[in-house]
Parts: structure tokens; sequence; C-alpha cells
């Protein structure tokens, strides 16, 4: 049986659509993300103005590391908290991450700071993840876990204390914490492959 017509169903049909907002890339977010691309060359000329042997010049370098990594834990707050996730932001977030923790992982090894080996380790996981991250992209996000944050903190804190010019007995306890963030880095590497994987497989 065909419904009838009438003025119920003339509204509906003559209705217009729902329009789905379409989140501006210019936002207070990618804004951010931007602001820690900039940061990145000046942060490594900071460093190799330092030589790693000029207190200023290291205080001035850890700072401005100190503010860009700021910058990646609120622009991520903001974007979700106030829906400002774009496609560029989800590119340009992991992009500038990995930017500025390379350029000091790079830096300190090259000033004999840092084992090579701890640099090696740390950027093969980050790249990877990152290109897990693109991988799955279309198929949904992989979330930040509590691992993962922990990772982030770990690894801000040791570049940080590397950079900063500490007494003899204080520079000792760099090297424990860089070694914590390295164990974490590795485990967390591990679990956000599962995650991809299982992300493939549902999307499948």
């Amino acid at each position: 049986m065909v419904p009838e017509s009438g003025p119920m169903t003339e509204a509906a049909e003559s209705a217009p659509a729902p329009v789905v907002a379409r989140v501006p890339v210019v936002n207070a977010a990618n804004a951010l993300t931007a602001l820690r691309l900039v940061l990145v060359p000046v942060f490594a000329a900071s460093v190799v103005v330092s030589g790693m042997t000029r207190p200023g010049w290291q205080v001035i370098a850890c700072v401005i590391f100190a503010v860009a990594s700021v910058t990646d834990l609120v622009d991520g707050w903001i974007a979700r908290r106030f829906g400002l996730v774009t496609a560029v932001g989800k590119v340009a977030d992991p992009i500038a991450d990995k930017a500025l923790t390379g350029a000091a992982l790079l830096l300190l090894s090259f000033y004999d700071r840092l084992p090579w080996w701890v640099t090696a380790v740390i950027l093969a996981r980050e790249l990877g993840i990152t290109a897990l991250r693109f991988w799955v992209i279309r198929r949904g996000v992989i979330a930040a876990s509590r691992g993962g944050k922990i990772k982030t903190a770990l690894q801000i804190l040791a570049i940080a204390w590397y950079l900063w010019p500490m007494p003899a007995a204080l520079a000792a306890v760099g090297p424990w914490i860089m070694a914590a963030a390295v164990a974490v880095t590795v485990v967390t590497g591990f679990d956000y492959i599962a995650q991809a994987l299982r992300l493939r497989r549902t999307a499948a």
C-alpha cells in the first residue's frame, strides 16, 4: 500500500538536509602545531650556538624546547575539547612532534651527550609508529594510550635534563631518566603495532 501524501509528508520531503559544520583549517590547535614547527629550527640553532658548552645558550635552547613541547600537549587537547580536529592537523601534529624530538636527539648525540644507539632506537620507533598512523588513517585514529603519554613525558623530561647545564651530581640522573624513556618507548611501540593491526582487521 502506498502511503497517502499529506502536509506532514510534504513538509518532511521539503525540509532541508542538516548542514554539517566544516572545521576551518586555520584554528587555534593548528596554529599551535605550526608554531611548534617554526620553533624546531630556532631550537636547533640555539643548541648549535651553545655548542653544549655555553650555559646561557643551553638554558635558552632548553626553554625553547620546553615551550615547543607544551604546544604538543595543548594543541591536541584544544582540538578534541572544541571539536577542531582536521585532516591537516592529523598529519601536521605528528610531523611537528617527531621533528622536535628528532632534532633534539640528533643534536645531543652529535655533541656526545647521548649514545647514538639511543637516538636510533627512539627515532626508529617514532617514525615507525607515525607510518602506522598514516597506514590506518582512513580507517580510524590510533588514540594515544596512557603508556604513550608517559613515554612522551619521559622523553621531554630526559631531553630537557640533558639540555639544561646541570651540575655533575644532577647530570648523572639524566641517563636513568633516558633509560626509562627508552624502555617505555619500545614497549608502547609494540602496543601501537597491535592497535594498528586490530584496526585494519576491524575495518576489513
